[in-house]
């Protein structure tokens, strides 16, 4: 601290004959030594960042990347370290030409520190930040890279999280190509989907009771009706594509009924990650006839789930959310009256 009261007080000077260099390395040296012991001393990252601002020098940068890397092997969860890598990164945007391999070493750097450090949301959310730095081709080998580690991590939420900030992105980057008219169809991204959603469902019948799992089949079913039910190509064959796409929607809504109704068998015995597996697939059902995703596309469901049922199972697996479930059934029933009201409506 005093010497950063020595280089605030110089820096006001109009005097030349101050040795600056001298005052900067100090503060440097001495930030360095308390952000070890103190790894959230604001202050310290601050004027860190002031010296290396005026700097702009590539080699300060990389030595600031490699003390907060030092700093994470102490304290993986220190959010101070974290958003000084990301200050870092932006300076280095647009003026470095080896910002790729940063951007690959970063990741790295995450799953490194996520094998250390269970359930690091930090540091999650730092490698789902870096998703906007990545090239295409990265994307899409960071999304076959992290599938190892998630499928041995089933309980990590954040890691999935991730790897749907990952799909966005190509999700994003393909309706660009689109529009630019450099992409031919939806073929790739289906492919992409449909993966995804094969492979979440083999890790769901594996992994028993795994909440992270069915949170991220909500997200990947929501996306995949949505993005194929939108996405019809040409309008002037409107009707074919959209007959084509209702066929598959059919199939889809069967076989998450299904995959849902495997799940809701509960042993009898008390192992309690059944009991979980029951509950977690009658909410996805629930939740899926609750968002009416196929009725806003105009799309009707040959079967339907029977709510009643579900909720039957849920008052069996947990008695003690009785009332919640109540609930769901009657939002159910509203929402499925006013569908009815504005289909006749539409008419």
């Amino acid at each position: 601290m005093h010497a950063i009261s020595q280089y605030k007080s110089h820096e006001n000077l109009s005097d030349a004959s101050w040795d600056e260099g001298n005052l900067e390395s100090e503060v440097m040296k001495h930030s360095k030594a308390l952000l070890l012991l103190s790894c959230d001393f604001g202050t310290a990252w601050n004027f860190r960042k002031l010296i290396v601002s005026k700097k702009q020098h590539m080699l300060i940068f990389l030595d600031e990347l490699f003390l907060s890397a030092l700093v994470l092997s102490c304290s993986p969860k220190s959010e101070k370290a974290w958003c000084h890598r990301r200050w870092v990164i932006k300076m280095l945007a647009g003026k470095c030409s080896t910002m790729q391999v940063i951007v690959g070493k970063e990741s790295e750097l995450v799953e490194k520190i996520a094998e250390r450090s269970k359930m690091n949301y930090r540091a999650w959310n730092h490698r789902c930040w870096l998703v906007s730095y990545m090239t295409t081709e990265q994307v899409l080998h960071e999304l076959k890279k992290s599938r190892n580690w998630a499928g041995l991590h089933v309980a990590d939420n954040s890691c999935f999280h991730y790897r749907t900030r990952l799909m966005l992105r190509i999700r994003e980057d393909h309706c660009h190509k689109l529009e630019d008219g450099t992409s031919d169809g939806n073929d790739e991204i289906y492919r992409i989907w449909q993966e995804e959603l094969d492979w979440n469902e083999a890790l769901i019948k594996c992994y028993v009771g795994r909440e992270a799992l069915w949170l991220h089949r909500r997200f990947l079913s929501l996306s995949w009706i949505r993005h194929f039910t939108t996405n019809v190509g040409d309008t002037s064959n409107y009707r074919v594509c959209k007959s084509s796409i209702n066929a598959d929607i059919g199939v889809f809504m069967d076989n998450e009924l299904h995959l849902a109704n495997s799940c809701s068998t509960i042993p009898d015995n008390e192992f309690e990650d059944f009991q979980a597996q029951a509950i977690y697939s009658a909410t996805y059902i629930l939740w899926l006839t609750k968002v009416q995703i196929s009725d806003s596309q105009g799309i009707e469901l040959q079967e339907k789930p029977n709510l009643g049922s579900l909720r039957t199972m849920l008052n069996t697996a947990c008695p003690e959310r009785s009332s919640l479930w109540d609930i769901s059934t009657r939002i159910s029933g509203k929402c499925d009256e006013g569908l009815k009201e504005n289909r006749y409506q539409r008419r």
